[in-house]
């Protein structure tokens, strides 16, 4: 494992989980579980097995990864998060949040996967109703299926199918994640090819959760210690 040889916590913590795929692995882990190698692949495909593989061992030694053998009839080796993987997920729904601007446009080529789809209303949306009825949501983009479900002041999700919807969202992925995290409004999505089907009062159950404001520049904390300091 390469090293950024400073004495800074923001290189160490780069040293462990700078490098490319790194993050998107710890992603998979926390919004699948643990995960048989084939499972991680299918969730990264487009990282060479071999390069999964390297990561993969660098994560267990860093101690941020363990393996477990899963019981019969799997009978196969399952990867999972130690306490201190998981404690990255306040990093990656930050850095997510962050990443947002970044999602006006969807690449050629880009792939997508039903626990995308799943996480974001998790991680970027609150229920604007915490004493409200339950309800669930459908959501299907480029074929990948994923449930909302809003109850108990609590968002909730899961990759699959609801039986019984009370609102259906379908569409490209710019138009579904768009809307359901507030870059776009439903005259927009459906401007890009979204369809719904049900309850469309639904959608007043999620706000999109934003980003707390500014903290003072470090540097201008620093520049009046060292000005009065002199």
């Amino acid at each position: 494992m390469r090293s950024y040889g400073e004495y800074c916590s923001i290189a160490r913590a780069l040293d462990l989980v700078g490098d490319r795929w790194t993050l998107l692995i710890v992603r998979e882990l926390l919004v699948q579980g643990p995960c048989r190698f084939t499972d991680l692949k299918n969730g990264l495909p487009s990282i060479a097995a071999n390069l999964l593989s390297t990561r993969l061992g660098e994560l267990k030694e860093s101690g941020l990864i363990d393996t477990v053998d899963a019981p019969p009839p799997v009978a196969t080796t399952l990867y999972e998060l130690t306490d201190t993987g998981r404690a990255l997920e306040p990093t990656l729904r930050t850095l997510g949040l962050w990443g947002m601007q970044f999602m006006a446009t969807e690449r050629p080529g880009d792939t997508f996967r039903a626990q995308w789809l799943a996480y974001a209303p998790a991680w970027f949306t609150a229920d604007t109703d915490p004493d409200g009825p339950p309800l669930t949501i459908q959501l299907i983009a480029s074929g990948e299926h994923a449930v909302v479900e809003l109850g108990d002041g609590g968002v909730r999700t899961r990759v699959g199918r609801a039986a019984d919807p009370d609102l259906t969202i379908e569409g490209p992925p710019r138009a579904v994640l768009g809307l359901l995290t507030g870059l776009i409004d439903l005259d927009g999505a459906t401007a890009l090819g979204l369809t719904t089907h049900g309850r469309l009062e639904a959608l007043d159950r999620l706000r999109p959760v934003t980003e707390p404001g500014p903290p003072e520049p470090i540097s201008s904390r620093y520049q009046s210690v060292s000005r009065a300091d002199r």
